[in-house]
């Protein structure tokens, strides 16, 4: 069981480590104009940085631990550690489905991603992450 704990956290750290290169890639491609870049990039920033939570948490998927698909970790970050255990502020429930829709506009739809949707995203994002780096870290110390 201890084995288990310190895989988990090394999980939530590696995790975290993720969300964060993410993070930066949205903010360089916001820089650099690539709107649609960002609506992917913060999407996955924040998807890694769920997995990080559900891993401090102690929640994996059935079967593999690997296997992280999109609904089961958008369903239990909000319905576990927001709803149920509220870990997580309740400002955070719709962060993964819109940046999930922004990502589908940005990646599979005839339409560009403005500017003033991948600014929002963008700043969602950085909240999504600074509330997870607070709950990862602190349950490091």
């Amino acid at each position: 069981m201890a084995t288990e704990l310190i895989i988990m956290s090394e999980l939530s750290q590696l995790y975290l480590i993720k969300a964060e290169e993410s993070l930066l890639g949205a903010e360089s491609e916001f820089t650099h104009g690539r709107y649609n870049n960002v609506a992917n990039r913060c999407y996955y920033a924040c998807f890694q940085a769920a997995v990080a939570a559900l891993h401090q948490a102690g929640i994996t998927p059935r079967g593999s631990r690997n296997d992280w698909g999109h609904a089961f970790v958008q369903a239990e970050f909000v319905g576990r550690l927001i709803n149920r255990r509220q870990i997580y502020p309740a400002a955070l429930r719709q962060v993964l489905a819109r940046h999930i829709t922004l990502r589908h506009t940005a990646d599979y739809a005839p339409e560009m991603v403005p500017q003033t949707h991948a600014a929002r995203a963008l700043q969602r994002t950085r909240d999504f992450l600074a509330a997870i780096r607070e709950k990862v870290n602190t349950h490091e110390r």
